[in-house]
């Protein structure tokens, strides 16, 4: 359901609920909203963003950033996505999958008939994994089995291992790996970089991405697929978000160097480097300044959402679409050009 007209500092909307848990979001500066929900139609006021804000005011505290607290949020899932059956037997691990660009992943994948596991940070992200559970089943297709939600820090081997034993065990094998977790912290300078940050920032965007594959290749075989999530930052670089920028410089890099080691065996390694993309992660790492702006600076004018995202890694991670593709990395980014 649509609501359209001036843009207003509040709005009623009736939530429609045939589709999947999900959301609020806004799709333009001229006040486009739809609601999803998964309980009966009821009535939910909506706060939007007033004169040239794209969001309204908004700072979360602590990383990982929650889903469910965000105004508005995210879309998950498009209303016109059309499913075909793409990853039909498929076993997929996304980490960080209880939110954002993660859940949204999860989403298309469950749609196009693969079993998912995703994995989530506990006393943090548990409202958000469950939630997100709660949309993998209701849009699941019907011979797919239940989803799992895998607590884990996957900034540590062993909680790496942990996670990939626990889904090889339910399903018995892994098919599909994106590596999709991150944090990001604002600096203005290098000086403000210490060790502490910087093992951290590293542990969990790009050690994490060697550990769960390492692991994970063991339980692969041939026509599987792993896809990870880079930044395009990585590419045209970014002043303030300097440990984070450098993680997915490396992830880029790390995407062809392995696929060129794994391409004998018939496992395919890709990367998507999405641009500003409304996700937990941005109210939780930027002032309210820049979250009320967040998007303006790519050529489309705006962010975009999860939902916009997620079918590059479909595209990706289904051999009938993209068999002849690796050590490459998509660009859904808003416009800005970059050189591959």
């Amino acid at each position: 359901m649509f609501l359209r007209g001036l843009v207003a500092s509040r709005a009623v909307v009736a939530v429609s609920t045939s589709l999947c848990v999900g959301s609020v979001f806004s799709r333009s500066s001229v006040g486009v909203y739809r609601t999803i929900g998964n309980s009966g139609t009821r009535l939910q006021t909506v706060r939007m963003a007033s004169g040239g804000d794209k969001f309204p005011a908004q700072k979360q505290d602590t990383q990982p950033g929650k889903e469910h607290t965000m105004d508005p949020i995210p879309e998950a899932l498009r209303q016109e996505y059309r499913a075909a059956n793409k990853l039909q037997g498929k076993v997929a691990l996304v980490t960080g999958g209880d939110s954002g660009i993660g859940r949204a992943v999860c989403q298309c994948f469950a749609m196009e008939g693969a079993t998912v596991a995703f994995t989530y940070v506990k006393g943090q992200e548990d409202k958000d994994a469950h939630d997100t559970l709660q949309m993998i089943k209701k849009n699941k297709s019907s011979d797919s089995k239940d989803p799992i939600a895998i607590p884990a820090d996957l900034g540590y081997d062993e909680n790496c291992k942990r996670v990939v034993d626990e889904v090889v065990n339910a399903f018995g094998r892994i098919d599909i790996l994106v590596n999709n977790c991150a944090e990001q912290y604002e600096c203005a300078t290098v000086e403000e970089i210490d060790e502490n940050r910087l093992d951290r920032v590293f542990r969990t965007n790009i050690f994490s991405y060697f550990f769960m594959t390492r692991h994970a290749l063991k339980h692969m075989r041939e026509g599987s697929s792993i896809i990870n999530t880079t930044s395009v930052n990585a590419y045209k670089g970014n002043a303030s978000l300097l440990d984070y920028t450098s993680t997915k410089g490396a992830i880029v890099s790390f995407t062809r160097g392995l696929a060129l080691q794994l391409v004998e065996k018939g496992i395919r390694v890709n990367g998507v480097a999405p641009g500003p993309i409304w996700t937990p992660l941005i109210p939780a790492s930027f002032k309210e300044d820049k979250v009320k702006s967040f998007g303006s600076q790519v050529p489309m004018k705006r962010a975009g959402q999860p939902s916009e995202v997620a079918p590059s890694f479909v595209f990706l991670a289904c051999n009938g679409d993209s068999s002849y593709i690796t050590g490459q990395v998509l660009h859904p980014n808003g416009g800005t050009i970059v050189n591959a």
